[in-house]
């Protein structure tokens, strides 16, 4: 966390679209209940998250002992998490940015499905400062919506928003890396982005627990988490307007987000309530003892839990087995304006007999007016199963997940993805073409 930018004072548009729903009482195992309707949160594992902060801890120790902006241990720490989102089926992207001399780095992974045009996003900002490796700061932030993410791959998550994560590059020399994506974002995706949810520093080794003020839904998703824990909360302060949700509030995104304490001093009072002494919430802030030593278990166990709650809840969406096999390819194929089809293909094998009567078609088109198109499965013995007809009237991108009854279909072979532009000044590209077969 960078406390030395200046806190900024912006309206901030309502979250309308998000809807709460019953968020009060606990659970059997001491959990807050889901909203009514939506899928349970799965239970993140400590375990894991902090498996996560050994790997960067690690990494920082292999690379001079930190994993600052322009050091070898910052993009090392982005390849580390950009390849445990790979395998788990996420489309990555790496956005560079300059500052201070060096190349920076931003992770953006979007999660297949979900309705593009509302967008709920989670982010972290992955570097730390050149004193130390950044564990607290904000390791700690960048591994639980890491696990969150890999929670949603294991569960086969089908949210009714879309979902999206950011690791954010150069937060401790002034928000740089997420300025820069949010100020070069078309005003058209900025709008459909319908929450932006931050998380820095959140096991403290003296934690306290604040929520940010923000938008008042998400203020309330978090609150009531946490009542339901039965653990108090305070309105977030020492960093109010001075991590990576700042860009986004300042553009009229709603936002918000938990923390644990940095440098400020616990009072008293704070004290009665949380436990833990009258010193700094994380006495290691910004120095070169923020290691996997200087994390609080507990804190970092429940702020995990809640921002599972939060992705959950805010997305409403439902849970699937995770798939048994899964064939996909992940190369660009440009879309011709009012041209010839084009096709994507993957190559199944292994899979005993026909297809499935509910066969999983993930399509990710990239395109300015999905009118425009139609889209295809083409079988191995060319038999066609039309998945979109120039619907959708002047909305961009088709990112849907596809059920197709392809039980008369042998399920080895050849699969195509075609698609074809048949209206003039619009242009795209396959972004992804994914087969899951149960």
């Amino acid at each position: 966390m960078n406390l030395s930018v200046p806190r900024r004072v912006t309206a901030v548009a309502a979250l309308a679209a998000l809807a709460l729903g019953g968020l009060t009482g606990t659970s059997a195992t001491a959990r807050p209940a889901e909203a009514a309707g939506a899928a349970a949160a799965p239970d993140i594992s400590l375990t894991a998250v902090k498996q996560h902060l050994t790997d960067l801890q690690s990494i920082a120790t292999a690379n001079g002992g930190n994993r600052a902006h322009g050091r070898a241990g910052y993009k090392a720490s982005i390849d580390f998490v950009k390849a445990k989102l790979d395998a788990a089926g996420y489309t990555t992207s790496l956005q560079t940015f300059t500052t201070s001399g060096a190349t920076g780095y931003n992770l953006i992974a979007d999660w297949p499905g979900g309705d593009p045009n509302q967008v709920l996003m989670a982010g972290s900002h992955l570097d730390s400062v050149s004193s130390g490796p950044g564990i607290n700061d904000n390791g700690s932030g960048s591994a639980a919506i890491l696990e969150t993410a890999l929670a949603v791959s294991r569960a086969g998550y089908q949210p009714s928003k879309h979902l999206r994560f950011a690791w954010w590059g150069a937060e401790e020399l002034g928000l740089v890396g997420s300025k820069y994506y949010v100020n070069n974002l078309p005003s058209t995706e900025r709008s459909k982005i319908k929450g932006y949810l931050n998380f820095d520093m959140i096991g403290s080794p003296n934690p306290g627990y604040f929520v940010y003020d923000d938008d008042p839904t998400i203020e309330q998703t978090f609150k009531s988490y946490f009542a339901g824990l039965g653990v108090p909360t305070e309105i977030e302060t020492e960093g109010d307007g001075r991590s990576d949700h700042a860009p986004f509030k300042s553009a009229g995104v709603p936002v918000g987000g938990l923390f644990t304490g940095a440098s400020r001093v616990k009072t008293s009072a704070q004290v009665s309530k949380w436990g833990g002494t009258a010193t700094a919430f994380d006495r290691c802030y910004h120095s070169s003892c923020d290691t996997t030593s200087n994390i609080n278990d507990t804190a970092l166990d429940r702020n995990s839990d809640a921002v599972a709650h939060a992705i959950w809840t805010l997305s409403a969406g439902s849970t699937t087995p995770p798939p048994g096999k899964v064939f996909e390819n992940t190369a660009d194929v440009s879309i011709p304006d009012n041209g010839a089809a084009v096709t994507s293909t993957v190559n199944v094998t292994g899979v005993t007999g026909n297809a499935p009567s509910n066969l999983s078609v993930g399509v990710d088109i990239v395109h300015t007016y999905k009118g425009d198109l139609v889209v295809d499965l083409v079988a191995p013995d060319g038999s066609v199963y039309n998945l979109h007809n120039r619907a959708g009237g002047s909305a961009d991108n088709i990112v849907q997940t596809f059920t197709v009854n392809a039980s008369s279909e042998v399920a080895n072979g050849a699969w195509k993805l075609r698609v074809q532009d048949r209206a003039t000044y619009d242009t795209g590209y396959v972004n992804g073409f994914k087969l899951t077969f149960p």
